[in-house]
């Protein structure tokens, strides 16, 4: 008869063993040289035969490997980038990406909360890391998603998950830093008809009513106050580094969150959509507010508007100065979330350069959600996430990415789509 003791020491030599394996696993690519890339670093910079050294997660040199002697024996993985590109982990912001597998399967659908007032709905909660949609957007390059509720006048808050992990807490790198709102439209588009909103002041100051009860909420010194939920999810407003992610659209409606903001003395505003942005670009300039544009990829809003306005706003706030970002927020908006790349080509084919198109999806969306310490470029000291591609990753017909590396680790590149294509191909 097996023994207690002996199952206890059997079953403690196993953690040993396992343990022992896990550190193998985890420190097997502790250290990982890559040479010969083109680098495009997000912040501008471009070095065209560049070396990158990666140590315990962080990018620990980038340096000319024509002319930087390294000693390849040191490092535990040696990737050779010959005619290859290097780019930091692009951002999808605004997105739906991970609360949502088939948007016309409505159990499959977790980012839409009944009511008009829900700052305390948390979108990261919600958020699958086993999406098979979320495996086909890496495969582009997008690493980051923020996961953003929708519905309603404030819809929630957001949260910014790496496409990667375990769960949502393994995913998470920002939870709830910011809060998402629904501006009031100055007017309304129906099926067949266009007409004024009547309601458009009023429902501002029940949104001027609500923002002064939350602020209220989050200065008051009482210490047996009731509990409420929902001003509870906005105290950093007030009184942190929480973000307010203010939709709107029509140039009155963005003068009116300019006023609002200044109200009520919102810290770390962000306008998400900003069509009419090129209307007003003093003010919203003046006003130091990023804009996380619309979908580059549509139609002109009126028949007065210049066909190719939405492939040209990114350059005409780039020259404006003003701090902006692509998002793709739309139909269909998480399994596009891949098309993001291509959206910046667009963009770069409209007035950006090439570096200012990549920084438009990797260093400016991190600057505006406040990630930029550890991610959105390629510098020293910054976490190594990154992905290599054999073409330009901004140009759908050469983006091929061969490797991914998330936190320093290197990271699959494949989906159910690759899995698929071998198995029909093979038969």
């Amino acid at each position: 008869m097996v023994t207690k003791q002996f199952v206890s020491k059997a079953m403690r030599n196993f953690v040993i063993v396992l343990s022992v394996l896990c550190l193998n696993i985890n420190f097997a690519q502790n250290k990982i040289l890559i040479e010969h890339g083109y680098l495009h670093a997000g912040n501008g910079n471009t070095i065209e035969t560049a070396s990158i050294g990666i140590e315990n997660g962080k990018i620990v040199h980038i340096k000319n490997s024509l002319t930087f002697d390294v000693d390849k024996s040191k490092y535990d993985l040696v990737i050779d980038a010959t005619g290859q590109h290097i780019y930091p982990g692009f951002f999808a912001p605004n997105s739906t990406l991970g609360l949502t597998e088939i948007d016309a399967v409505r159990a499959t659908v977790d980012f839409y909360e009944v009511g008009e007032f829900n700052p305390h709905v948390r979108a990261l909660i919600a958020f699958n890391v086993e999406s098979k949609v979320v495996a086909t957007v890496r495969t582009n390059g997008v690493l980051f998603a923020q996961a953003t509720p929708r519905g309603g006048a404030i819809t929630g808050s957001s949260s910014l998950m790496r496409l990667f992990g375990w769960n949502w807490e393994d995913a998470v790198v920002s939870r709830d830093e910011g809060i998402h709102m629904n501006w009031p439209n100055v007017i309304r588009y129906g099926w067949r008809e266009v007409s004024v909103n009547k309601d458009y002041k009023e429902e501002i100051a029940q949104l001027e009513v609500f923002f002064m009860e939350a602020k209220n909420y989050a200065l008051s010194k009482e210490k047996n106050k009731k509990i409420d939920l929902r001003f509870e999810a906005m105290k950093r407003v007030f009184t942190g580094n929480q973000r307010v992610y203010f939709r709107a659209d029509n140039a009155q409606e963005i003068l009116d969150v300019i006023q609002f903001v200044r109200k009520f003395e919102i810290k770390y505003p962000v306008l998400v959509g900003g069509y009419d942005s090129y209307l007003i670009l003093d003010q919203l300039r003046d006003s130091k507010i990023p804009v996380m544009l619309g979908r580059v990829h549509e139609l002109p809003r009126t028949d007065e508007d210049d066909v190719h306005l939405p492939y040209k706003l990114p350059a005409i706030l780039q020259n404006a100065g003003i701090l902006f970002c692509l998002q793709n927020e739309g139909d269909m908006e998480a399994m596009n979330a891949r098309n993001l790349p291509f959206l910046a080509g667009t963009a770069r084919a409209y007035g950006l350069t090439t570096e200012q198109a990549v920084a438009s999806i990797s260093l400016n969306p991190a600057k505006i959600m406040g990630a930029d310490k550890d991610y959105g470029s390629i510098d020293l000291g910054k976490s190594a996430t990154l992905f290599i591609s054999k073409g330009d990753a901004l140009d759908m017909r050469t983006n091929q990415v061969t490797t991914i590396i998330m936190d320093g680790k290197v990271q699959s590149t494949r989906n159910h789509q690759d899995d698929l294509y071998d198995k029909y191909r093979n038969k």
